[in-house]
């Protein structure tokens, strides 16, 4: 579905021109959606958003309909690098063709805000008008989203008569995969020269119109492990002439994971998941190799630095007696988001200047990962939870094809984003 200009001056036959009316090329109306934070200011902020607050769902929604995958972002960073250009910003593209940079304003001090742009490997359910064309991708994680508002509030921000100081947007590509596309905007100069950097990430969990911080860890870190294990492999009638591969698979599986429970802080938050396993086809045969894949994560910044040599070591141990060989890949993937306390207060003051007080809100660490953590190895900052949920019926989480949100938080998030940029600059 192609989502036009809601402003084109060129409405079908008989369709109301309202300007707050989006119009797809099917001809298909879509209701205007409520600015929770209207009146609140700056004048120039709430008058950018009267005129533009169609336009920012229908990006919106054309980048939900038209999901790319990690790396791939190519139409997606095309499409925000002409809605940049085309009010005189010069954005500047990542290297390897997806993503972008693009600075605002004037002055030595910057702030960045980062928004994330690629879509999840899954096929979505939710039945959507605008629904993902692509099958076996969608925007299950709200990336559509993050990188709509953060456009909308680049360009509000180059309508504010003056800044003091210069604001960094970062339109990063690849964050769903390890160790993430934050890695490609560091080394190629995205974060240099920036002061303090800020982003928001949907929370279904979240009412919409509210926004959860937190001081310190936010994520968690999450690295990968696959275990290849070989065999000559043999009849199961005669398990002691070979080494008993599934045996083997087994005790590390119910294994690794108590071993863990026992070397290390239980206060850490380390928890070890497997999510695959396979060896083997017939029932009356040892099979001569096996994998074994999960995911090993901590609350920890200090207990992740020390999980790969520990790791291989209770591996080694576990394997040993059985006589299988092994192979042990462990890939570390992103460390945890650990929001700066001054930062955490400017994000704080933000929220509340773009929407009162009562739209603060705590949220306590999720176990899932984050590539924000690798900018705040670099640069003070702090990542909040954008509410998403309409407050009624169903919450669907992240990562899943019935994934939805409610898209009045689009308009919450542009004046989050701006208003914090404010407060930091200031």
């Amino acid at each position: 579905m192609t989502v036009l200009d809601s402003r084109s001056g060129k409405p079908e036959p008989d369709v109301d021109p309202d300007p707050a009316v989006l119009l797809t090329s099917e001809g298909v109306r879509m209701p205007s959606v409520e600015d929770i934070g209207a009146g609140r200011g700056p004048s120039w902020l709430d008058e950018w958003l009267a005129r533009n607050a169609a336009d920012v769902i229908a990006w919106y929604r054309h980048i939900h309909a038209y999901p790319e995958l990690s790396r791939c972002e190519y139409n997606t960073t095309e499409l925000i690098a002409g809605l940049l250009a085309g009010v005189g910003l010069r954005p500047r593209l990542m290297p390897a063709g997806t993503g972008l940079v693009c600075d605002i304003g004037s002055g030595g001090r910057c702030v960045a805000l980062r928004a994330d742009m690629d879509a999840l490997p899954l096929t979505e359910l939710t039945g959507l008008p605008y629904a993902s064309t692509v099958v076996g991708a969608c925007h299950a994680c709200g990336h559509d989203a993050h990188t709509a508002m953060l456009a909308a509030a680049g360009l509000a921000l180059a309508s504010a008569p003056e800044l003091p100081g210069r604001v960094r947007l970062i339109f990063q590509p690849a964050e769903e995969v390890m160790p993430g596309g934050a890695l490609d905007v560091i080394d190629a100069g995205g974060v240099d020269g920036v002061d303090a950097i800020f982003g928001l990430h949907c929370d279904p969990r979240v009412e919409v119109g509210r926004v959860g911080t937190r001081v310190g860890a936010i994520t968690s870190a999450t690295d990968l492990l696959e275990l290849q294990l070989t065999s000559p492999g043999g009849h199961t009638s005669r398990p002691h002439l070979t080494a008993d591969l599934v045996h083997a698979l087994g005790t590390v599986i119910t294994g690794l994971p108590a071993l863990l429970s026992r070397r290390i802080d239980p206060r850490s938050g380390t928890v070890l998941v497997w999510g695959a396993v396979h060896a083997g086809e017939a029932p009356n045969a040892v099979p001569q190799d096996g994998v074994l894949r999960g995911t090993l994560r901590t609350g920890d910044h200090e207990v992740w630095e020390d999980l790969e040599p520990l790791v291989a070591g209770l591996v080694q141990s576990l394997v040993a007696p059985t006589g299988v060989g092994f192979k042990l890949h462990h890939q570390r993937g992103v460390p945890p988001v650990m929001n700066d306390r001054d930062c955490t207060q400017v994000l704080r003051a933000g929220v509340e200047a773009a929407l009162g007080e009562d739209a603060l809100a705590g949220t306590k660490q999720s176990s899932g990962g984050e590539d924000f953590g690798w900018y705040l190895e670099h640069v003070p900052g702090s990542f909040a939870r954008l509410g998403v949920w309409s407050g009624d019926g169903p919450i669907p989480d992240l990562h899943q094809p019935t994934f939805r949100l409610d898209e009045r938080a689009l308009l919450v998030g542009v004046r989050v984003l701006t208003h914090t940029a404010l407060a930091a600059l200031a």
